[in-house]
């Protein structure tokens, strides 16, 4: 049995997700998982078979930036850069969840 952190960074060499505290505390594992938030430390993977999966990778479009990245890089947000991906997963799930405006807005 494999986290499903450990599989999107060993086995699919996907290695934008962050594996910080390994204890679901820090958000750096933060991903989408059918356009909710997880902590993808502490999930197996087999339990999300067949699920939509977005990782940090998978959300420039055509090699454009999402709005929210532009705003990262436009605001400075980006301190060492480690949490940037699991702080950006996040924000677009609260965008997607209904718990903040839309990626226009921000």
């Amino acid at each position: 049995r494999q986290s499903l952190l450990d599989v999107l960074r060993e086995t699919l060499d996907l290695t934008g997700t962050k594996k910080g505290c390994n204890t679901g505390a820090c958000g750096a594992c933060t991903i989408l998982v059918d356009g909710k938030r997880i902590v993808s430390c502490l999930t197996l993977a087999a339990m999300h078979e067949g699920a939509d999966i977005q990782t940090i990778e998978g959300v420039a479009k055509d090699g454009e930036l999402n709005p929210l990245q532009e705003a990262f890089i436009e605001h400075d947000g980006l301190q060492c850069g480690f949490c940037t991906p699991g702080q950006i997963m996040s924000g677009l799930g609260c965008i997607a969840e209904g718990h903040a405006g839309s990626t226009d807005e921000i």
